[in-house]
């Protein structure tokens, strides 16, 4: 049966409307096909399931995957055959390539995750149709008609606060919209979560969206713009995205700007995990998706308990199937039903915090940045392979840096390090100290890595 997003959208609320056995018949049915598709067509997946049944529709038969284990195979473990490592990268380095369909075909989005080793994923048409009819779904529940209706009557403006200069999963899409055209480019704005927060602002003033979808960082720097006057939009909703919000953030996002606050929880490996609901739970879109909470040795953590960690099955994804995946957050799975009445599994979640970066001036004032801001910039840095940045000092920053084999340590830094204090400079901070750290990036007791550590 064809799959066109007309198809999905009508399947999705089919699913929802007949409850969790429609819903879990789905899933079983999506995850025998992926690992069927899986073993017939990656060299990766074929020697990884040797030995598994014919049809696989438990989730816990399968071995556990991770990005450096992935990262490390990666001509194995993608299912098209034209596709390699050295093109995939050569692609992702061009910057002027940003949306474009890699071989006529493909997205490709980088990330550096939580982990900040960076990873290189290669998005299908059916991956990102379905992430379009669940986020069209979504923010149809949210809504309501309505909220639907005032959002058309106002123009129905989106604002997208996203890295827009890299082959980052929000810009890229954005990007592929915008060449491709049709009525959805029409609506969509892109504003660059690297603006000096005054132009920031004032671009916003002057676009007045309906709705803005984020980085929850950078939203959390635009509620107190609006507490204090400078900026003053009236959205009919606001998705953060990327980090995790307290009830206490969303509680405080609502109240600045008079309007409705939904998040969501996924990645660039699975962003359509889940949507929030109004009592502030993610709901997993199980019809598309398997999230297994864990403990160390990768055996299922009771509901009602913190796992150590949680496993994804991406079920849309054929040209690089993420299938048992290590995202590395700790999450929570509800024991019962949830007072919204989506039936759908919900979970909180604990990990993936973003940290704000908070300079002093010299002027009595502070200026905060957003964790991604920083990030991004050593994400596409070429030659690095992983990094971090620790604040030890109010006005330092001490940079580790893992350059990736076979590059020059010293050209690599001094790329960063012009990407870092322009970064500054741009918010008038000339007076951080950027140091180069000899060691590498250092692990936490638990074994993560945080990308960015404020000062304690």
């Amino acid at each position: 049966m064809s799959e066109s997003t007309a198809w999905l959208g009508r399947d999705i609320r089919r699913a929802r409307k007949q409850g969790m056995a429609a819903i879990t018949r789905r899933q079983r049915d999506r995850l025998a096909g992926m690992v069927a598709h899986a073993r017939a067509a990656s060299p990766y997946y074929r020697e990884l399931y040797h030995g598994l049944p014919e049809r696989v529709e438990d989730p816990a038969l399968l071995p556990v995957t991770d990005k450096k284990k992935l990262m490390g195979r990666f001509d194995d473990w993608v299912t098209d055959r034209d596709i390699t490592l050295e093109k995939v990268r050569t692609f992702a380095d061009d910057p002027d390539r940003v949306g474009q369909r890699f071989l006529g075909k493909y997205l490709v989005a980088t990330t550096s995750g939580t982990s900040g080793r960076r990873g290189l994923f290669v998005l299908d048409d059916r991956y990102m149709d379905v992430g379009s009819a669940l986020t069209s779904r979504a923010l149809t529940t949210w809504l309501g008609p309505t909220g639907i209706l005032r959002a058309t009557v106002r123009g129905g403006r989106f604002a997208q606060l996203v890295a827009v200069d890299g082959h980052y999963a929000g810009c890229a899409a954005y990007s592929r919209l915008n060449r491709e055209g049709g009525w959805r480019s029409k609506l969509l704005r892109a504003f660059s979560v690297q603006t000096p927060m005054p132009q920031l602002v004032a671009q916003l003033n002057a676009y007045r969206p309906a709705i803005v979808i984020g980085y929850a960082g950078t939203i959390m720097l635009l509620t107190a713009e609006q507490e204090a006057g400078r900026l003053h939009i009236a959205p009919l909703l606001i998705q953060p995205a990327g980090e995790t919000m307290t009830t206490r953030d969303t509680d405080r996002i609502a109240a600045a700007f008079h309007t409705t606050v939904r998040t969501m929880y996924g990645a660039t490996e699975c962003t359509y995990l889940s949507h929030s609901c109004a009592d502030g739970w993610y709901h997993v879109n199980s019809d598309w998706a398997v999230l297994e909470p864990v403990d160390a040795d990768y055996r299922p953590t009771p509901p009602g308990e913190f796992s150590h960690t949680v496993l994804i099955s991406n079920l849309a994804n054929r040209v690089q199937p993420f299938l048992r995946y290590d995202l590395g957050d700790s999450v929570l799975l509800r024991p019962d039903p949830c007072p919204c009445g989506n039936p759908l599994p919900a979970v909180r979640v604990q990990g993936r915090v973003g940290d704000i970066l908070t300079f002093p001036t010299g002027r009595g004032d502070h200026v905060r940045l957003a964790p991604l801001a920083f990030a991004t910039l050593l994400d596409r840095t070429p030659g690095v392979e992983q990094f971090q940045i620790e604040q030890t000092a109010p006005s330092t920053l001490r940079v580790r840096i893992l350059p990736r084999a076979g590059v020059d340590p010293d050209r690599v830094w001094q790329t960063a390090h012009k990407e870092l204090t322009r970064l500054l400079a741009d918010n008038k901070l000339d007076h951080v100290t950027v140091q180069r750290a000899e060691e590498p990036p250092q692990q936490a007791p638990g074994g993560k890595y945080r990308t960015i550590i404020p000062l304690a």
